[in-house]
């Protein structure tokens, strides 16, 4: 899903979505204060905070002008990214949008999953997001693997369960 996909979506799931949607493309994806931000465009900072902390709604005019900067700035569109599949809280622990990876720059989007439906359900949405590729636990990458047309590597926890046996003898020894 493209940012403006995003904050499209936004403004069709609530009153505050589309703030929401803006608060995440500023702070998580393209990481650029508000006054950046509106150095790029035409809107004054007062509108842009007053948005983001719902004292004002958006004017179409507004939207427009947001979704037009925001466009401007995703150099990423649509596709182009390797998507993560995780639970929220592995998914917290990544610090990085965009990864470089020999001369070039990848960018990361995650996609949370609790469950293997989920797990599921979000790997054939990230193939038609358009994912170059998916990266998931073990546990459902042969399942992903057979429904998806995209490389799927696995990620191999090694430190992070060494520390949870290592937890898990310290309370019964």
């Amino acid at each position: 899903m493209t940012f403006v996909d995003e904050l499209v979506s936004g403004i069709l799931r609530s009153e505050e979505g589309f703030a929401e949607a803006l608060r995440k493309i500023l702070d998580d994806d393209l990481k650029i204060s508000v006054p950046e931000f509106c150095q790029k465009t035409d809107l004054s900072q007062s509108t842009v905070y007053k948005i983001l902390q719902d004292q004002r709604e958006p004017n179409l005019r507004t939207v427009r002008a947001v979704i037009k900067a925001v466009r401007k700035m995703d150099t990423y569109p649509g596709g182009e990214f390797i998507a993560i599949i995780a639970a929220k809280p592995v998914l917290v622990k990544i610090e990085e949008r965009l990864i470089q990876v020999g001369t070039k720059m990848v960018r990361v989007k995650e996609y949370p999953a609790s469950t293997m439906e989920e797990a599921i359900i979000a790997a054939v949405k990230a193939e038609r997001d358009g994912a170059l590729a998916i990266v998931c636990a073990p546990i459902i990458a042969p399942t992903i693997e057979k429904i998806l047309r995209i490389p799927v590597q696995v990620v191999i926890p090694k430190d992070s369960v060494t520390r949870a046996i290592d937890m898990a003898a310290q309370k019964v020894l």
